[in-house]
């Protein structure tokens, strides 16, 4: 196996004499790290909650400004505030323009990237806003003079385009506000009628927050995504002329679309994944997926294609090295320019991105900028800078550096910071909890990487160790979901790892739950054997495949000490009331995990499902779910918590991914207390908390008393 190592930082080019004092700085962290951790505050789970983040970086069509958004949670008023900005890409300070609004999210719970306009003549920006409970289409002056809202529609606005010229706005509406509040009233007077596109096992009536109010949802088209009801209902396109403020119905023709080009017809090999056009002459450039799929349920590497010219019908490749191989996650046009700029997302370097410009007429690829982290439009490693032809406007944060906007030189790839509205956590981020880039091998030879916290020692010893598993990209707070604060258990001295799953996605289950097993036993052998951590105190968290893994570890080995679970795994429960769904659910539980129902398959459940695995597991459980989802996992929840092995607690109106702010921080605060208690033997003397240690030592002395 291979050993941990520093990381190298790539940061934003600075004179000499900055250089010397942030290394002097940096010595003197490293020398006298208490002290140090006397000077810096506290990194608080409400600090990570609280973090402001930086999305939809675009820049105006003279390329002399570029606008963002700006997300930070209230958890006083358990809400989030959203703040558009215009700042210049030469030194100027940031202006505020408008408010956002509430962020827009997806049925999953995740905050949606916000989608800006620029007028054309650089004056006015465009955007979508939820503001007294209505979705409209709102312009904001750059020079931050006024701000209103253009539609007025009795229906919430789905999406929207300049067309024109910039003379006209089109948008997209469903059904109107009222017609969705009738429908709710009478669906609750007559009865709600059970059918495959109810999703049962939550409130059925209004217990979904969309857009700041609770809704009553249905079952959308993907898997177990959700949409307010009346969701369905086709768009409904309109225009306003801006000079007039004349409003029109669209129809037919009308309609905007966008003209598509399949891949393959462009002589395009592979699978298609994304396409993106040059809005200046009508290029397109593909990704597609090649290789053999090998078990995986994508095939393992990409390929980059473009059109050469306007009206050419046969695509060109990348084929230098620097793009080949790679694992290429997005990519746009280059203004004014025969160039194409992709981002490699890095899985073996801990999803470190890079930014590349290739010559579609030239076939020559340049690096522009290389990162240890993120380095896009926000906290998606999948979406793109701002870019104008000389300069991109990115959002780039790492494991331990929260979000800032930096300009990146096209030609230079000389980097400046624009905006830091996170300076201060990000001193005391590396004063007190710094991260490094671990990377590993397991007894097979697999290559595994992640982001590692080492605690902050207040005893003798190795510490205890934290690992979460899933996906860790940019500044990492609480893994995938944010629920676990990785840099305040280090700083209150357990150790925190979060793992990258590596890259595909195997299509057994049993190997997929394996692998994530042994990215956690060799990571737990090689930090044991080079004494960072005690490994009879380890603890381990996850959401979503996190989970499934979490819960794999703990009926598969006696690793873990304790564990915390987001959401519900396999079980027969799981299946009886996903089955509403239908031919759908049956071959997505068929190709994902081999299963049939637990009549037809029932060796199978027993090796997947932890309802006949309860006996297995050993190591107390605490179970925070989401209203949305906790009836699914209530077949083995309940037999745990009767034998003493599980706590659970239950947030309403929250979706797969919790994301009130109180709700959050409950969540952050309750974690690390759980793992303070069990891996430390550590109690929060706050009276409020003294019914919570009195159900843990309960736990503890049940578990202790079975104990061989």
């Amino acid at each position: 196996m291979q050993s941990m190592f520093p990381r190298c930082r790539r940061g934003p080019i600075m004179s000499m004499p900055k250089c010397i004092v942030w290394h002097l700085l940096i010595a003197g962290a490293l020398l006298a790290t208490s002290a140090s951790a006397c000077h810096a505050s506290a990194i608080s789970p409400r600090r990570l909650l609280e973090v402001a983040d930086i999305a939809g970086p675009t820049i105006s069509p003279d390329g002399h400004s570029v606008a963002f958004r700006i997300e930070r949670a209230s958890v006083g008023r358990n809400t989030y505030d959203t703040v558009w900005y215009v700042q210049g890409l030469d030194d100027a300070l940031p202006r505020r323009v408008a408010d956002g609004g509430i962020p827009l999210r997806d049925s999953a719970g995740g905050s949606l990237p916000p989608k800006v306009v620029w007028s054309p003549d650089s004056r006015w920006i465009y955007y979508r806003a939820v503001v007294d409970g209505k979705i409209d289409i709102w312009r904001a002056a750059a020079d931050g003079s006024s701000a209103e809202p253009l539609t007025h529609d009795a229906a919430d606005v789905r999406d929207f385009a300049l067309v024109d010229g910039g003379h006209a706005l089109r948008y997209s509406v469903g059904a109107t506000r009222e017609e969705v509040l009738a429908a709710e009233l009478a669906e609750y007077d007559s009865g709600i009628h059970i059918d495959d596109t109810v999703p049962i096992g939550q409130g059925l009536f209004r217990s979904g927050d969309v857009a700041g109010r609770l809704v009553t949802q249905r079952f959308g088209k993907v898997w177990f995504d959700r949409a307010p009801l009346l969701g369905d209902v086709p768009d409904r396109w309109m225009e306003i002329d801006l000079a007039s403020g004349t409003k029109r119905a669209l129809a037919g023709p009308d309609v905007p679309a966008e003209p598509s080009l399949a891949p393959g017809k462009a002589g395009v090999d592979g699978d298609p994944w994304e396409s993106v056009r040059n809005p200046q002459d009508g290029r397109v450039a593909w990704l597609t997926r090649i290789g053999d799929r090998g078990g995986q349920q994508q095939r393992p590497d990409v390929l980059l294609s473009a059109l050469p010219r306007a009206h050419a019908s046969r695509a060109v490749r990348c084929i230098s090295e620097l793009c080949t191989g790679r694992a290429i996650s997005g990519m746009q046009w280059r203004p004014d320019h025969d160039e194409v700029l992709f981002t490699v997302t890095d899985p073996h370097q801990g999803q470190a991105q890079s930014i590349l410009r290739w010559n579609v007429a030239t076939g020559q690829v340049r690096v522009v900028v290389e990162t240890t982290g993120l380095v896009n439009g926000g906290r998606d490693p999948a979406l793109s800078c701002g870019v104008s032809d000389g300069a991109l406007a990115c959002v780039t944060a790492e494991a331990d550096q929260p979000p800032r906007l930096e300009r990146v030189d096209l030609e230079s790839g000389e980097r400046h910071v624009l905006f830091d509205p996170n300076a201060a956590l990000a001193k005391d981020m590396a004063a007190v909890a710094p991260a490094r880039l671990l990377r590993w091998q397991d007894k097979q030879g697999r290559w595994f990487a992640g982001q590692f916290y080492s605690a902050r020692h207040g005893g003798a010893g190795p510490a205890p160790l934290f690992v979460t598993y899933y996906s860790c990209p940019g500044f990492v707070r609480g893994g995938v979901g944010d629920e676990w604060p990785l840099a305040s258990l280090a700083q209150a001295g357990i150790s925190a790892l979060c793992i990258n799953h590596p890259p595909g996605y195997i299509m057994d289950a049993v190997a997929r739950y394996g692998e994530g097993l042994a990215a956690v036993e060799s990571a737990v052998e090689l930090l044991s054997r080079e004494g960072e951590i005690d490994p009879s105190r380890v603890g381990m968290g996850g959401l979503s495949f996190g989970s499934e893994v979490t819960m794999w570890t703990l009926s598969q080995s006696n690793m873990l000490a304790a564990a915390s679970v987001s959401t519900p795994v396999l079980s027969p429960f799981y299946y009886v009331m996903g089955s509403i769904k239908g031919k759908a659910f049956f071959k997505g539980l068929r190709d994902l995990w081999g299963l049939s129902s637990p009549n037809e398959t029932p060796e199978r459940w027993k090796v997947l499902s932890p309802v006949f695995q309860v006996d297995r597991i050993h190591a107390p459980i605490l179970f925070q779910h989401s209203e949305q989802e906790y009836m699914l996992a209530l077949d083995y929840e309940i037999p745990l918590i009767r034998k003493h092995k599980a706590d659970l607690y239950v947030f309403p109106n929250e979706p797969h991914q919790k994301f009130q702010p109180r709700h959050k921080l409950a969540v952050y605060e309750r974690n690390l207390d759980w793992f303070r208690f069990w891996l430390q033997g550590y109690e929060d003397p706050d009276p409020s908390k003294k019914v919570q240690y009195a159900r843990w030592r309960q736990m503890k002395a049940a578990m202790a008393a079975r104990a061989p």
